[in-house]
């Protein structure tokens, strides 16, 4: 469906029903089918939304404004739009810094925030010749491979997904392909992060060559204390594809805590976990780290 929002025409997929709302947020190069399968997931127990960012997928495309400002603002205008009165935002890489705008401005409503493979609140730090590279990074599908194997996910995606991401990567708008290095990247919103008043889960894959862990936990976590990092294995940047039923359980873990309480909301209490995985059942699970705090 198409939204009127923050005076822009935004592409939102709605699925499922059931309180809190999972409002999602894609990556630079991505679309709202980037969480498909997540989605697919999740749905069945919750409402879930899914939007198409300004200048991707299916959504208006204007010759300016893709400024983190004007990201987070076409998200809680979806949010209002929907009349959501309990909601979650997931924001990946890109969503992800958006997310982290729009949560610092404590709407109403907004419940907790999951932060997949975030960029962090710092601006990013690459040379301007390396930025400006990237803006031809989804030029061709040829360019759009070599990303992925050399940045993205070079462990490979499946032929669906792939597929997938080389569509929405090629159907960006260019302002959009070019706003993010050039300039939305840059931005600084380190004074604001600190304002973030809900419960917070930073998921990060281990072999993450965007934003690995050791910069999220240098960059991120000292500024947003209550935030938790969960660290996935053997993955990379896309994790909402390399990684989909692993991704969906941590948030699904992380809706329960915010709605019956448990060990992710305990916000005063910074605490990194790990996500392993049992050998004889194939079942991930969540296992606190050595140095993590005792919990009740």
């Amino acid at each position: 469906m198409m939204i009127e929002a923050n005076g822009i025409e935004l592409h939102v997929e709605q699925r499922g029903a059931g309180g809190p709302a999972l409002v999602f947020l894609h990556y630079w190069g991505g679309s709202s089918r980037t969480w498909q399968h997540v989605v697919d997931a999740l749905s069945p127990d919750y409402r879930t939304v899914a939007i198409d960012q300004r200048g991707w997928g299916s959504s208006a495309a204007p010759d300016a404004g893709y400024a983190l400002s004007d990201l987070a603002g076409d998200v809680l205008a979806v949010v209002d739009s929907l009349a959501l009165e309990s909601y979650i935002l997931v924001g990946h890489s890109m969503g992800g810094k958006a997310a982290q705008l729009a949560a610092s401005r404590r709407p109403r409503g907004l419940r907790g925030l999951v932060l997949v493979a975030p960029a962090p609140p710092t601006p990013l730090a690459l040379p301007l010749d390396a930025r400006r590279g990237m803006v031809h990074a989804y030029d061709s599908r040829a360019s759009i491979v070599a990303t992925l194997q050399q940045v993205l996910a070079p462990d490979g995606l499946p032929d669906g997904d792939l597929d997938t991401v080389i569509a929405d990567s090629l159907a960006g708008a260019s302002p959009a392909k070019a706003a993010w290095p050039l300039a939305t990247s840059q931005e600084d919103i380190t004074a604001v992060v600190p304002l973030i008043d809900v419960p917070v889960i930073v998921i990060s894959g281990e072999h993450d060559r965007v934003d690995p862990p050791e910069v999220l936990r240098r960059e991120l976590l000292p500024r947003i204390p209550q935030a938790r990092l969960v660290v996935l294995p053997g993955v990379g940047h896309l994790l909402p594809l390399e990684a989909p039923a692993d991704l969906a359980n941590v948030i699904k873990a992380f809706v329960l805590a915010q709605t019956r309480g448990g060990f992710f909301a305990l916000p005063e209490a910074r605490q990194e976990v790990a996500l392993t995985r049992c050998g004889d059942c194939g079942m991930a699970r969540l296992t606190a780290s050595t140095t993590a705090p005792r919990h009740p």
